[in-house]
């Protein structure tokens, strides 16, 4: 027999679930009225939004790759070093650093190094070469401290400047190969053959009958005109002959004593004309003094003087006379020779042209001419030169030597490396409706995976962005239909080193309110008939009124509104 203690709790138990079971099916028993009324639609209410203060800032984002900015393909403009033989890397390009000057990798043993310019380089530059590239290197030898003149010719002191450079780097500036001296030899034996052949030739010309005579003839009349040309300079120099001279002398002579007899005459002259005053206290008067002997000796002495003066200047003149007709006289003699001179020598050369031995002479300076050009058109670019590969001009360093594209062993066949600058770009798109709000310069925050965000600002968008966004796309980025490239520029690179090459985002703002405004959500702005924006404001459950207003800026939603408005109004943005 059961105890009362455990039949109890079993007995409550039951009850509980015969009267939950029935509870739970009375619930779910509806009469029709229930369920009409349930089904039934709630009452229609306007669905709002408040009217807030807030400051908007508009931005478009876009996507890219965060990469070092202008990167470039390096390729070798030709050989390096002195031959065409394979080209094969014995040093490979090494990412890292690229400073002007330096050594980005080495081809069959020479070097090939990094300088700055914008012109590429595009020929071996050779002894003599001009141009804007020669020109280019002068002025980087410069900067590095070697003194080269800016002349844009490939001259002597350039070319010790660049032999100091390769000495500095630990090379020897490329020197003429042994087929290159071995040619230069080869035209120099021409030239002494060629030159030999036509002094035999000529020395048989001359030693021929017919020529002596007439070769002598020419030397003597050269000799004279020489002679009579020497004489005719002698007596253009001096202006009187020896005796000339004597005699214009002796005239002179004649003239100075004449004077100092007519001066002596005239001064004792005057002393008999004015006596001394006698020693008594009254002068007593005194006969007049005799002068007509020494007015008569005053008066003999003027007339000597005047006759010496005509006789000097009669010499002179005779002189001058003598002296013109005897410069005619010579000047006809070095006439006469001159023309004896032509005379003789078109006799000798009348006398070669008619000699057997005259074609082999012709023959042999034609032949030394054409060795002589030969060998100057060689020497014009033997020398040092630089091989078109041993240099790249690059138009900005310091850069970065972003990607090696050979390694040691290769042949040089295609672009031996990528370069980049050493700053950070971000290379991505923007959608075309976007695009057209951006403008360069605009300011753009850069956010990494990692939520950490860096200043930046925009500085191409379009065809000015096109190129490097098509390097993005190579290097394995990816444009899409109906977007525009965009490129950003960080503002500092603290930190972005390990980010390289990874996607991040980027909001550049496009425009931003100056301080908070009145602003809706942009569902709550509609046009009117009459073209104007609007809004309807809730003033009491179920009643709107309409509010004419001017927009703003719309950024995230919202857009900035104008009008009979206060914060906390609430404006329909849509009904159910």
């Amino acid at each position: 027999m059961r105890s009362p203690r455990k039949v109890l709790p079993g007995a409550l138990a039951g009850v509980l679930l015969i009267a939950g079971a029935g509870w739970a099916v009375g619930t779910r028993l509806r009469s029709p009225a229930e369920e009409a009324a349930l089904r039934r639609p709630p009452k229609p209410s306007l669905v709002t939004a408040p009217v807030e203060r807030v400051r908007l800032t508009s931005t478009v984002v876009v996507r890219g790759t965060l990469e070092y900015g202008s990167p470039l393909a390096i390729t070798l403009a030709g050989v390096v070093g002195g031959d065409d033989t394979a080209q094969r890397v014995t040093r490979a390009p090494r990412p890292g650093r690229l400073t002007e000057g330096g050594l980005l990798m080495e081809v069959n043993g020479r070097p090939v190094f990094v300088l700055a310019g914008r012109v590429p380089m595009h020929r071996t530059i050779v002894p003599g070469a001009k141009g804007a590239d020669v020109r280019q290197l002068q002025r980087t030898l410069r900067r590095l401290g070697h003194a080269a003149p800016v002349t844009g010719v490939f001259d002597r002191a350039t070319i010790a400047a660049v032999t100091r450079f390769y000495a500095r780097k630990g090379y020897t500036a490329q020197r003429p190969a042994l087929e290159a001296r071995e040619r230069r030899e080869t035209l120099r034996k021409a030239v002494r053959t060629a030159r030999q052949t036509l002094a035999a030739e000529s020395q048989a010309l001359d030693a021929a009958g017919d020529v002596a005579p007439q070769k002598t003839r020419a030397a003597n009349a050269r000799a004279d005109l020489k002679a009579a040309e020497r004489e005719l300079d002698a007596a253009d120099r001096q202006p009187y002959t020896p005796e000339d001279q004597a005699r214009r002398d002796a005239a002179e002579a004649t003239v100075r004593a004449a004077e100092e007899k007519a001066l002596e005459a005239e001064q004792e002259l005057a002393r008999a004309a004015s006596p001394g005053p006698t020693p008594s206290a009254q002068p007593s008067p005194q006969p007049p003094a005799d002068t007509r002997l020494l007015d008569l000796r005053v008066a003999n002495a003027r007339r000597e003087l005047d006759a010496a003066r005509t006789a000097l200047d009669r010499v002179e003149h005779e002189a001058a006379q003598a002296r013109r007709t005897r410069l005619e006289e010579l000047r006809k003699t070095v006439r006469d020779r001159r023309e004896a001179l032509l005379t003789a020598e078109q006799a000798l050369r009348q006398a070669k042209r008619v000699s057997p031995a005259r074609l082999k002479v012709a023959g042999a300076r034609e032949e030394l001419a054409a060795a002589k050009a030969l060998l100057a058109e060689f020497e014009r670019t033997y020398g040092t030169t630089i091989p078109p590969g041993e240099i790249i001009f690059l138009p900005k360093l310091p850069a970065r030597l972003n990607k090696a594209q050979v390694k040691a062993g290769e042949t040089v066949e295609k672009a031996v490396a990528t370069v980049t600058s050493s700053s950070f770009v971000v290379a991505g798109t923007a959608e075309a409706a976007d695009a057209d709000l951006l403008k360069k310069g605009m300011k753009a925050v850069i956010e990494t995976d990692a939520g950490r965000t860096y200043p930046g600002t925009l500085t191409a968008v379009g065809e000015q962005a096109a190129g490097t966004a098509e390097e993005d796309r190579k290097a394995g980025g990816e444009g899409r239909a109906g977007s525009e490239p965009v490129l950003v520029t960080p503002g500092e690179a603290k930190g972005l080193k390990h980010q390289a090459g990874k996607a991040v985002t980027v909001r550049v703002t496009v425009g931003a309110t100056e301080s908070e405004v009145l602003a809706v959500p942009s569902a709550a702005v509609v046009t009117a008939a009459d073209g104007r924006p609007r809004v309807q404001v809730e003033v009491a459950p179920d009643r709107v009124k309409e509010v004419r207003v001017r927009t703003g800026l719309t950024a995230h939603g919202k857009v900035e509104v104008i009008g009979d408005l206060r914060p906390g109004d609430r404006v329909v943005v849509g009904g159910v």
